[in-house]
């Protein structure tokens, strides 16, 4: 019988079938951080068990870290509290613990792929949304609750109704300027961001094969936002040359052991999906959000639609503008913008600054203008160093700060005030997101960077080569 890449992965990993109901569903790797663990090991004391196999479980410190003086206490109680709490925690239970401080430490889904622990095949879950990163490897990826958050950690295991699947194929050859964020969101505002829900993607095509393996990650990111269980790519020589030699990968006759297994993951040629969709890429430009969700989004160069365009309720979308500030029939282009983030498990990796610097090079940041860059990890930072982009951001006016998840959500000192307009490079831009009363614009490293330089919403493709 012919199969998905989805099908050979999860079938692989059911452990039990339920009549009528879910699966019991085994888990190769279980990531954890600050926010979401510490009720759930409440939970195992409370029971009077432990964690079945703890080196399938990864603890790292993201979300409510600083990203300035990392090497002094950290100032906020809770965060403290939550911090102190995984460390405790992990220690308890023999875990692999990252923690403010440690070379490896870093946001959950940039350091998992970094350390060789995200592999082909696999199935990862965390209890954050955005576990859907994973999927570039050719894993099944998703986020849990804190309830199944105990549950894997007591069993190895989760009891999950299997999701419809769905491809979308980009064939074509993207423009200059597009970039893999731009290919997401314009995916997202063409399927709203309830299209996927029940269901579980896969990418195919021209744009996703000739995609780096950065990109590829940026994508499956964000296929939580169109409402998708999580979504993947198939492993290629891409993703074998990524994770080849990296800390948890196979060694030596392992490794061929496991290229053999990893060289199957493909969907058969005849195999059926529940839905499709095509796309064509010379159709996608540089995007940016206009509204309070990541399907509310347009090029850079179109204007805001008129109410009576867009699906949905009118009095919905009226008060998403409303919000905002902006009017139907805006124009983005020379909007003012008072902040900018640069970062995120959606663009906080080498290759998301390497795009912000080939902008900002040889220009000055604009006045108006709060930059935060936040490196996803240590080793980006080390990369960043490297390569000399430090130097070119402070020619131009930026600082670097310290890894974290930073202004992605307000969970962290990195809040944008209330009332500021923020160009982000992060996944959400719901009310509120980034700091109580604050607006956020979603858009691409170079959308960010030729903001940060010019002062308000700007087409990068008028700067590059420029």
């Amino acid at each position: 019988m012919s199969k998905t890449l989805f099908d050979k992965v999860w079938d692989s990993h059911v452990v039990r079938k339920i009549e009528d109901g879910p699966d019991v569903f085994f888990i190769d790797r279980h990531f954890i951080h600050e926010v979401t663990s510490p009720v759930a090991f409440v939970g195992l004391k409370s029971r009077g068990i432990g964690v079945m196999y703890p080196e399938r479980t990864f603890a790292t410190a993201d979300h409510n870290t600083p990203t300035w003086n990392q090497h002094l206490p950290v100032a906020d109680p809770l965060s403290a509290n939550q911090l102190e709490a995984l460390a405790n925690n992990a220690a308890e239970y023999g875990i692999s613990h990252w923690g403010l401080g440690h070379r490896n430490n870093g946001i959950v889904h940039i350091v998992g792929p970094e350390n060789g622990i995200t592999l082909p095949g696999s199935t990862i879950v965390c209890g954050d949304s955005h576990t859907s990163t994973h999927g570039a490897f050719g894993a099944i990826a998703f986020g849990i609750g804190t309830s199944e958050v105990e549950m894997v950690l007591s069993t190895q295991c989760i009891m999950q109704p299997k999701p419809k699947k769905m491809r979308i194929n980009v064939n074509g050859k993207l423009g200059f300027g597009v970039t893999p964020k731009d290919v997401a969101l314009y995916i997202i505002a063409q399927q709203t961001t309830s299209g996927a829900t029940g269901y579980f993607v896969e990418y195919a095509g021209d744009v996703f094969e000739n995609m780096s393996m950065e990109g590829r990650m940026t994508v499956c990111n964000l296929s939580i936002e169109m409402g998708a269980r999580g979504g993947m790519i198939a492993p290629d020589e891409k993703t074998f040359e990524y994770i080849k030699g990296r800390k948890h990968t196979p060694k030596g006759a392992d490794w061929d052991k496991a290229m053999a297994y990893w060289k199957t993951l493909k969907t058969d040629d005849d195999a059926e999906f529940d839905v499709e969709f095509n796309y064509n890429a010379t159709d996608i430009e540089p995007m940016i959000t206009y509204g309070t969700n990541p399907g509310m989004g347009i090029g850079v160069t179109q204007s805001i639609p008129l109410a009576e365009d867009v699906q949905g309720g009118v009095s919905t979308y009226k008060k998403s503008l409303g919000y905002m500030k902006f009017n139907e029939g805006d124009s983005m282009i020379g909007k003012q913008v008072d902040y900018v983030f640069l970062g995120s498990c959606t663009n906080g990796r080498i290759e998301d600054f390497r795009a912000f610097c080939s902008i900002v090079e040889g220009r000055k940041k604009a006045d108006n203008i709060t930059a935060w860059l936040v490196p996803g990890s240590h080793k980006v930072v080390d990369q960043i160093k490297e390569e000399g982009l430090d130097k070119i951001l402070e020619a131009a006016g930026f600082v670097l700060r310290e890894p974290g998840c930073s202004a992605c959500l307000a969970m962290n000192d990195d809040k944008v005030p209330a009332g500021k307009l923020a160009v982000s490079t992060s996944n959400r831009n719901f009310e509120g997101r980034q700091g109580p009363g604050s607006r956020t614009l979603l858009a691409s490293p170079l959308v960010a960077a030729a903001t940060a330089v010019e002062g308000v919403v700007t087409d990068p493709r008028t700067l590059i080569n420029a």
